[in-house]
């Protein structure tokens, strides 16, 4: 019997004689299992590592997220890319791979999806075939259904550490020096207001959660975000706050301008948004300028002033005002901006570090204050590709550095007020 249908058989076995009116736990499940390819070998020569792999196989199909888990449990993997029931691919170390696994069927698949999804009590369907939701240790899950994902169901997986980057840690990765790493703690300290700007998988979260750490543990953090994925440690007054979509009748939505208006009225000393997408920017602003200093938030973009022009553009998407008010609103409320990018060796570095000063003459003034330079003979390398195909030990390290601009920071009336000084 060919291995396919012997796994198929001992699992149809093990799902015929689990009791669902039972409560099965890890352990009984996993001997119910040995019990069933016991009396299938008895049949049936199946070799040792035969029986170790179905009993590993049928397990995370039961109790896990099928084949999935295998990858999930890999803590070099840090995304994977479910294109239907024929392709997945995964993210190792910058390299975007193709899996030599795949899902037997798209009912399989689709099964899988739907144990993601009703364990952070969310629904997906072909009537609201998108959803935004993570799982139980923090990674975020994006799910497209058919018919809107064509070649679907498309399942995306944003891994994230099973212990949260610390600062020292960035420091050995070099995405950011101490020199720059001390100025950013004394602004978080101080109550300075920072966005942290990037492309996609430019390290925003990461940073998020590493500078959240130094705001003063007796300070109350209010967080908001689509799907819980902040690690922030140490805080014992902290509030966690996450949007609802809307139920299958289009009712009960709770979105971020809602926990950002309610957050106003929870005390909260900083209010950290995960990531600012929409028309919620408007709102994030007005909380800013009402009195919330050191607040925290991310949005994607490829430089500052890229940034800033799409916080406009949110801002018009919410409300009808002029620009120049709008400009105005941006540089009373953003203190910081802190952009991050990732280079062609996959590296993830924080490029910039820019004040953001005043508007002013119909503009809104930057102050640059770090800027990453790249090293002459590091600029002239190319990548290592042989035959088409990329080896990871042949990839030429980006060499550079976070250098100041010689600017001094303009605004430094929080710092005094906290009694900290720059070096």
């Amino acid at each position: 019997m060919r291995y396919y249908d012997l796994k198929k058989e001992i699992q149809g076995e093990v799902l015929s004689r689990i009791d669902t009116q039972l409560i099965w736990d890890d352990i009984a499940v996993s001997e119910l299992i040995e019990a069933v390819i016991r009396e299938k070998s008895r049949e049936h020569y199946i070799s040792t590592i035969e029986k170790l792999t179905i009993k590993q196989e049928i397990f995370n199909a039961i109790r896990r997220l099928d084949l999935l888990q295998e990858l999930i449990e890999d803590d070099d993997i840090t995304e994977i890319m479910v294109n239907g029931d024929e392709a997945i691919y995964y993210e190792k170390e910058g390299r975007i791979i193709l899996w030599d696994k795949h899902f037997e069927s798209i009912e399989k698949l689709e099964d899988v999806i739907q144990q993601i999804v009703a364990r952070a009590n969310r629904h997906v369907n072909e009537s609201s075939p998108i959803v935004d939701t993570g799982l139980e240790d923090g990674s975020r899950v994006n799910v497209v259904l058919r018919p809107i994902a064509v070649n679907g169901p498309i399942l995306t997986i944003r891994k994230f550490g099973k212990e949260p980057i610390t600062v020292e840690r960035l420091l050995k990765l070099e995405s950011i020096n101490e020199e720059a790493l001390e100025l950013l703690k004394k602004l978080v300290i101080a109550g300075y207001n920072i966005f942290i700007s990037g492309s996609t998988g430019s390290g925003k979260t990461t940073m998020l959660n590493a500078l959240a750490n130094y705001i003063p543990k007796d300070e109350r953090i209010v967080t908001i975000e689509d799907s819980a994925e902040l690690q922030i440690q140490g805080v014992e007054n902290l509030v966690k706050l996450e949007v609802r979509n809307a139920n299958t009748e289009g009712e009960n939505e709770v979105t971020i301008r809602d926990l950002i208006k309610t957050s106003l009225r929870m005390r909260p000393n900083r209010i950290i948004v995960g990531e600012v997408r929409g028309s919620e920017a408007i709102d994030m602003l007005n909380a800013l300028n009402t009195g919330h200093n050191g607040c925290l938030s991310t949005g994607h973009a490829n430089s500052v002033e890229d940034m800033v022009s799409r916080l406009e553009t949110m801002i018009l998407t919410g409300m009808d005002i002029p620009l120049p008010a709008i400009r105005k609103q941006i540089a009373s409320s953003i203190d910081i901006i802190v952009h991050l990018g990732r280079l062609r060796d996959k590296s993830r570095r924080v490029l910039e570090i820019v004040e953001v000063e005043e508007y002013i003459d119909d503009e809104i003034r930057l102050n640059p204050l770090y800027e990453f330079i790249e090293d002459s003979d590091s600029a002239d390398q190319c990548w290592a590709m042989e035959a088409g195909e990329y080896n990871a030990a042949d990839r030429l390290k980006v060499r550079g550095h976070l250098k100041s601009t010689g600017n001094r920071l303009m605004n430094q009336r929080k710092l005094h007020a906290a009694a900290l000084k720059l070096e």
